[in-house]
């Protein structure tokens, strides 16, 4: 249990900022993680790993020669905003290019995919390498969709060294590439990981049992199953892991026996004593072996063993040197360059002047008081939806939902303060919850709300029909940019049914207060109902079965949402609609 911090909410800050000091003759803090001190005295590809705190080495303590250009840093287990991995790479870049690599977590695809876009349209090329090494979490036939575990450690190393000697972006991003289709990894859990401030672990395991196939996020294990003795143990992962050998695979390989937080190096060095026989017994050298911890999950118990088949290309980038604050391997030579802030930062863009009506003040109004019935709601659930979450997932979902609604009010009050319209105020909501929030349902929560403030405008307070359209067009973006369907286990589930409730009752004439919350009803009976549907999209989809039996937290929590922003977004539009007919 991690017992050293301040507010729990605010731990993932001071810590990076902790190690940046400490770590100041290698790292320096910038708006969204964290790059190299000194830039380099001539243009080179900017690696940066990424993905949400709580992983120490990974992500900010590879920053260094050899591999990785900076990091941009989530929350605990909660991708990064887009905005923080665009900050982090305008202050890397140094006109070469830059290539986000990082597992391959739903959350993380979609903020580093919109910083990439906006990265391009300033002219800077852009690429992304996603992590897919864990066997457990998708057959050999999905692959895609495989998250990225300890394997990371391999990608980012290979990549680092590929563009420390030089090479171009292509070449790297293809480097990196072929890395992961040849690395495969395989974990195992003993006990869950507890988040700053939480009084109990994320899952618990029974005593003497194991949960295989564990996540790096504090998700349980694909299943659980009696703990052996290390030797069954490591016969055991060795056997997953040889099973999925590549079909051009060779005799070398590199090896990662991966501590996750509370394994004491002891322990991996006995499992160790099984592993590296048995590979050699399958006819491999290990080449340059690593025991320890590289890719942790905070406090929890565990190990994974990760695999990668090297080849005339990969081993020199294996074995290259490197010196970052974590990781030493060889004399790295440390090259001058000048100690710059660069890139850019939040004040950036200085606030533009809003242009509203008095009408669209008034129902910018409404929008913050229903933004700020959500925020104590959120406060009072966190914990609630924390449980649910941990059952097939991460167990953040609550705590991502309060720093995106808390950083959602700030924004929509600071634009209301300053004489903003509704579309303006809400989408300025969306913007800070996407930034703050992180991870797959900050960013759609932020989309959506800002979509919601794009069709609502800044005109005039909306008719009914026009309040509907807006609904509709904060499902649509949500549906866009993740992809989902009904029957996949997600916010959609109850989103599509509130849409289209309300939609239909208010062309119907109900009024708008009452459709509100009839639609409210039907999406809280369908959020109620994920309970019997298996995950087909996220974090959870490995541990699908696991999750029968519990509603999906994303559903549960828009559905809590929407019921109470009703009366507040409909107040103004459900006198109007009255006095109309009257």
């Amino acid at each position: 249990m991690t017992k050293i911090f301040n507010d729990p909410s605010e731990f993932a800050e001071e810590a990076l900022a902790g190690f940046c000091d400490v770590h100041a003759d290698l790292v320096r803090q910038v708006p969204g993680g964290a790059v190299r001190r000194l830039r380099p005295p001539r243009p080179k590809v900017a690696v940066l790993a990424g993905g949400g705190s709580g992983h120490y080495p990974a992500f900010a303590g590879l920053i260094g020669a050899g591999i990785a250009d900076g990091a941009v840093v989530g929350n605990i287990f909660t991708s990064p905003s887009a905005q923080q991995a665009y900050l982090v790479a305008k202050a890397a870049e140094s006109g070469a290019g830059v290539v986000y690599t990082y597992g391959n977590y739903a959350g993380d695809v979609m903020n580093f995919g919109m910083a990439s876009e906006r990265l391009a349209a300033e002219g800077i090329a852009v690429e992304n390498v996603l992590v897919t090494d864990d066997i457990a979490s998708a057959p050999p036939s999905e692959s895609a969709k495989r998250r990225g575990i300890a394997g990371d450690f391999t990608v980012f190393k290979v990549m680092g060294a590929a563009a420390e000697a030089g090479a171009d972006l292509a070449e790297v991003v293809r480097l990196g590439r072929k890395a992961n289709d040849r690395t495969r990894t395989i974990g195992s859990a003993f006990s869950g990981c507890t988040f700053p401030g939480a009084e109990s672990p994320l899952f618990s395991l029974p005593d003497g049992q194991m949960g295989l196939g564990l996540g790096i996020h504090g998700e349980p294990g694909l299943f659980d199953t009696a703990l052996p003795p290390a030797k069954e143990l490591g016969r055991e992962l060795v056997a997953r892991l040889l099973a999925e050998t590549p079909p051009d695979a060779g005799e070398r390989i590199a090896v990662i026996l991966n501590g996750l937080g509370s394994t004491k190096h002891e322990e991996l060095f006995v499992l160790w004593g099984t592993v590296a026989p048995l590979l050699r017994a399958a006819g491999y050298s290990l080449v340059m072996p690593e025991v320890g911890e590289l890719v942790t999950s905070l406090d929890m118990a565990g190990v994974s063993l990760t695999v990668t088949w090297l080849d005339e290309e990969l081993e020199p980038l294996w074995l290259a040197p490197a010196e970052t604050p974590a990781y030493r391997r060889g004399n790295a030579v440390r090259e001058a360059g000048t100690v710059a802030a660069g890139g850019a930062s939040d004040d950036d863009v200085a606030s533009a002047a809003f242009v509203a009506t008095d009408a669209s003040r008034q129902y910018a109004a409404a929008g913050f008081a229903a933004l700020e019935a959500t925020q104590s709601l959120l406060h009072d659930a966190e914990e609630r939806l924390g449980r649910m979450d941990a059952i097939a997932g991460d167990g953040d979902h609550g705590r991502g939902m309060v720093r995106g609604i808390d950083a959602a009010a700030a924004a929509a009050s600071a634009a209301l303060a300053q004489g903003a319209g509704a579309g303006d105020v809400l989408a300025a909501a969306g913007d800070a919850w996407a930034d703050k929030a992180g991870g797959t349902s900050g960013v759609l929560w932020g989309a959506g709300l800002r979509a919601l403030g794009e069709s609502l405008g800044n005109s005039s307070a909306p008719e009914p029909a026009q309040l509907a359209a807006a609904v509709r067009a904060f499902a649509d973006r949500i549906v866009q940019l993740g992809k989902a369907e009904t029957g996949d286990k997600t916010m959609v589930d109850a989103l599509l049914p509130f849409a289209s409730s309300f939609a239909g009752l208010v062309a119907e004439g109900v009024e708008p207060g009452r459709a509100w919350e009839d639609a409210a009803r039907d999406a809280t009976a369908a959020a109620e109902a994920t309970a019997g549907l298996l995950p087909l999209k996220g974090r959870a989809r490995p541990l699908a079965e696991k999750s029968l039996g519990t509603p999906d937290p994303g559903a549960t929590s828009l559905a809590m949402i929407f019921t109470v922003m009703g009366p507040h977004l409909t107040a103004a539009v459900s006198r109007e609609s009255v006095g109309a007919r009257q």
